[in-house]
């Protein structure tokens, strides 16, 4: 935060950094242009927001080319990891990936409307990734949504995955079961099945791909080369969309 001040303050004099040392000056120098600066940024603070502006302009750009790369070397996990839900158009030529925790509630804010960028859109592939971030919970609806893919289909994920994401209730294995015969599913196999190894080694290799990548939150979305950390709602996720398609 200093560094980021005292490159303001130089901006705010017109100053550039090579041109004065300060280890040169004298205490008398030193404490003068302590006081211009000083006087000066008290005069116009709109200049000290204008410089920091430029600063988180240039740390999200620096972020924003990082990702690219992060994407390029994961792009075999992200996109075709074998095991993960795929819906939408599988011939689409735009490919969107969500990182989802059911206990998120910008993840739940976002359901909707990813599903409805997907379908009106029609030429969008929708790949989901399992992202239990926020509890015990979040990691007993994940392991349920993965034991019905696993178990019966993509099909009955897809149904899962809806009635999980509005699920407000505690998560345990008599709301669970109550889930699974509202969407007609034998539940007892399902329940059975959560804490098998196969569902445990989809989780953990989600979670491996996710610290490669950096995320810390859901929802996540990666869209071809780039990543959209967090929400964003579902007209800007339609120009982004036509931003990616040139």
């Amino acid at each position: 935060m200093k560094s980021s001040i005292l490159a303001a303050a130089f901006a705010a004099l017109a100053l550039p950094v090579h041109a004065l040392d300060l280890e040169k000056l004298t205490d008398q120098e030193r404490q003068i242009f302590r006081e211009e600066v000083r006087s000066y940024l008290i005069e116009n603070p709109e200049v000290l927001i204008e410089a920091m502006q430029v600063l988180e302009q240039r740390q999200a750009s620096s972020q924003a080319q990082q990702d690219v790369t992060l994407v390029q070397v994961n792009a075999q996990d992200i996109f075709n990891d074998g095991y993960s839900w795929v819906g939408g158009n599988p011939e689409g030529d735009i490919t969107l990936v969500e990182f989802v925790d059911y206990r998120c509630g910008y993840c739940r804010r976002a359901h909707d409307e990813v599903k409805e960028l997907v379908e009106s859109d029609g030429n969008i592939r929708i790949i989901v990734k399992e992202f239990p971030i926020l509890g015990e919970d979040s990691d007993k609806s994940s392991r349920f949504a993965i034991a019905v893919k696993q178990k019966l289909g993509a099909e009955a994920y897809e149904a899962a995955n809806d009635a999980l994401i509005r699920m407000r209730s505690n998560v345990t294995d008599v709301t669970l079961r109550r889930l699974a015969s509202g969407l007609g599913f034998e539940a007892e196999p399902l329940i059975a099945h959560m804490n098998s190894d196969e569902v445990s080694r989809e989780i953990n290799e989600t979670r491996a791909l996710a610290q490669r990548l950096q995320i810390t939150g859901t929802p996540t979305f990666v869209v071809q080369d780039e990543m959209l950390r967090g929400y964003l709602p579902l007209e800007s996720m339609r120009e982004f969309v036509a931003q990616k398609r040139g």
